[in-house]
């Protein structure tokens, strides 16, 4: 045999080694081989894709080594050279794929721990999602399961049947036995079983607010899980049952409206408290969870929500019935005193027509006498009778403005007016008094204050008028001084009255008047008596010098209505007084000639004497008045003609050749007023047609003298006149 053929073996080993060494390189051989289908497979289902040629790189690793000892099984006998040469590029190639495979798994290894770590922690958190999940869902379930008791109990406003509804619910979301409601009785001291879930009839059972398990459930604001003997389960049925289910207590607020206080909570410590209990079944392996005990929390508080919206709504219902009572109470009242109201004043009309209607007479038949040739004594008689008349009118005109004052119906007349000759009047008037008593009077305009002002010209001369006539009254010698200024901050207030603090602006002025006296004075305690009507600080004055004591009472009044405000200082009896008013009067826009003329007033010495050839028609259905205007007329020699009523005027002007230069219209007549008269002589005549209209009334109020303006009559003449008023009208209205 040929040596390459042959090979004998190169060391001799025992058999038995060999035998062995032959059946483990087998096994080896086969273990090896069975690594890369388990390779393969692990290949195809795992997710670790980027590592996937490192496993096949492995895998040819081990085919490599179990080929390696799957030759060995023929180098244990005789073999070619052509094995050997197989054997050891086997051999060689195991080594350098195992040196490579040893050197990638030093960086594979560490990347597949991380990986490793990284599953479970995606494990983990994968269960606590789930877990989260859980809660997730059963926080929905009891918001929903909220939800639907919510609804059903703020379904109604009803207490009994909110009660009602949340037992009832709670028993079916919840699977109860038995709930039951505890409610404080009125004296506060017990609990009173008021509504159950099962049990229609149980008798009035109490239980005392101070128990240990009631004061435990109320000192916390959550669910609490208390003792089944406790005295406020007596409702549970229990017949036949062995083992006794949990039961939960909750605290239900009690809130109303008189609980709370201007922004704040009620107190806690006197908030009264329902007691919910809620019992699960009996022979049951059931506990309360904590999201049931949520949901009975909730459920509490929305049925104190609801509990207090019902007492807000009764309350507020018996509220309502009460202020509709008290409505129609004072709606009757109020339509009494509107009654009263246009009782008073038809009667003040009616009297105020009448009165003045014979005051007329005398005061005009008495200027007449006054013209006449007369006696010492019958010229003192009817000068005396004059002045108790002027009296007597003035004490008609103040009742009639204090009434309009009280009822609010009186309203300034606004116009422009020279401010200095309104006081100046004011002095001339009361000269006459002045000079027979031998008092100085002392008038100081300060320059400052404006010419003309924009305000009711007639109540600030019935105010001053009063004021100086007062100090007139009540001086019997020494000086009046009257001083006149503008305003300022400086000047000493009224102590009674700190928060009055005029301020001079673009368009208004504040006026301030000071009358001082050297007369009686006053008590300082009775100073604030002076400007309530019908009183007098001292009961003397009313002996000694007479008077109503209306007129500060109506001074005040008229101060107020000019955003103004009035005062009285004195030091005591023998002092003097003081009398301080403010008034705020506006600034006119601008002043022209024709407002320059209109302010002026018309002075005596320019009046007119004689108004002979002035034709006049005299319209008016009571003959006294028309006897007695007839006589003033005739007396500052104008032709008069007298009608009786609306008719017979017009009549007069439609005669052919009759022309009338002056109409003086009553207008309360019968028939045909003098409103309808002047309507139709402005529809019959034209402008310069037509006689000059006069209109004659006793009324005072405002609306009567604009209506007559309003229909174009030219003056509006208040009744009673005198001869000398009727001197000056004509002549301001022939002029």
């Amino acid at each position: 045999m040929d040596s390459c053929n042959c090979v004998e073996p190169q060391w001799p080993v025992d058999d038995l080694l060999m035998r062995y060494q032959y059946i483990s390189d087998f096994f080896i051989a086969l273990a090896y081989f069975s690594i890369p289908l388990e390779l393969i497979y692990f290949v195809k289902k795992s997710s670790i894709f980027p590592y996937r040629w490192v496993l096949v790189q492995f895998g040819a690793f081990i085919v490599l080594c179990g080929a390696t000892h799957f030759i060995n099984l023929w180098t244990y006998t005789a073999h070619s050279r052509a094995v050997a040469v197989v054997l050891t590029v086997a051999k060689i190639f195991t080594a350098v794929v195992s040196c490579a495979t040893a050197l990638m798994l030093v960086h594979i290894i560490p990347d597949l721990l991380s990986v490793k770590t990284r599953e479970l922690f995606l494990k983990n958190k994968a269960a606590e999602l789930d877990r989260e999940m859980g809660l997730i869902r059963t926080q929905e379930e009891t918001g929903r399961h909220v939800r639907m008791l919510t609804h059903e109990i703020r379904s109604t406003l009803d207490k009994n049947t909110i009660l009602k509804t949340t037992l009832v619910e709670l028993g079916k979301t919840l699977a109860l036995e038995e709930c039951n409601l505890w409610m404080p009785t009125r004296e506060g001291q017990d609990l009173q079983l008021s509504h159950t879930l099962r049990q229609s009839d149980t008798g009035p059972v109490t239980v005392p607010i101070h128990h240990t398990t009631i004061k435990q459930v109320f000192s916390s604001n959550r669910a609490v899980v208390i003792s089944p003997n406790s005295p406020v389960c007596i409702s549970r049925l229990r017949q036949g049952k062995y083992t006794i289910g949990d039961v939960v207590a909750v605290r239900v607020p009690l809130l109303h409206w008189k609980n709370f206080h201007s922004g704040d909570w009620p107190d806690m410590g006197k908030r009264p408290f329902a007691l919910l209990v809620l019992m699960l079944p009996s022979d049951s392996a059931r506990r309360w969870h904590v999201y049931e005990l949520e949901l009975v929390e909730v459920v509490a508080d929305q049925v104190a929500v609801a509990l207090s919206h019902a007492a807000i709504l009764e309350e507020s219902m018996e509220a309502r019935d009460l202020l509709m009572e008290q409505n129609v109470q004072l709606d009757n009242a109020r339509r009494e005193a509107e009654t009263a109201i246009c009782a008073r004043n038809d009667f003040l009309a009616v009297m105020n027509h009448e009165m003045r209607t014979p005051m007329h007479a005398i005061i005009a038949l008495s200027s007449l006498l006054q013209e006449t040739e007369l006696t010492p004594e019958q010229r003192y008689m009817v000068d005396t009778v004059l002045k108790s008349s002027n009296l007597l009118a003035t004490l008609i005109n103040d009742v009639l403005d204090l009434s309009r004052l009280e009822d609010g119906s009186l309203e300034l007349d606004m116009n422009t007016f020279k401010l200095p000759q309104v006081l100046k009047d004011v002095v001339n008037l009361v000269k006459p008094i002045t000079s027979l008593k031998k008092l100085q009077v002392l008038l100081n305009l300060s320059p400052e204050i404006p010419e003309f002002v924009v305000g009711d010209e007639k109540r600030l001369m019935q105010t001053a008028l009063n004021v100086v006539g007062n100090a007139v009254k009540f001086t019997k010698e020494g000086s009046i001084s009257i001083k006149v200024c503008l305003e300022r901050p400086d000047y000493p207030m009224d102590p009674l009255m700190l928060e009055f603090h005029p301020v001079q602006g673009e368009h208004h002025r504040y006026i301030r008047v000071e009358v001082r006296d050297t007369g009686v004075g006053l008590n300082p305690q009775d100073i604030p008596k002076l400007f309530n009507k019908f009183l007098q600080a001292d009961s003397t004055t009313t002996r000694n010098y007479g008077g109503t004591g209306l007129g500060l009472a109506i001074c005040k009044r008229f101060v107020n209505l000019m955003d103004g405000h009035i005062w009285v200082e004195s030091e005591g009896f023998g002092k003097g007084t003081l009398v301080t008013f403010i008034v705020k009067l506006g600034l006119p826009e601008k002043i022209n000639e024709l407002d320059r003329h209109m302010t002026t007033a018309v002075q005596p010495s320019h009046q007119r004497t004689d108004f002979s050839g002035v034709r006049i028609l005299v319209t008016d259905d009571n003959g006294v008045n028309r006897m007695v205007t007839r006589g003033l007329l005739m007396r500052l020699g104008c032709e008069v003609t007298v009608v009786s009523s609306g008719r017979e005027c017009l009549q007069a002007i439609s005669q052919p050749g009759q022309f009338f230069k002056v109409l003086l219209l009553d207008v309360c007549m019968p028939e045909m007023d003098g409103y309808e008269v002047a309507i139709r002589i402005q529809e019959k005549f034209a402008r310069h047609e037509r006689p000059l209209l006069v209109a004659l009334t006793a009324n005072t109020d405002r609306a009567t003298r604009e209506r007559c303006l309003s229909l174009g009559m030219d003056r509006v003449i208040l009744k009673p006149i005198s001869l000398e008023k009727m001197r000056v009208v004509l002549t301001e209205l022939l002029d």
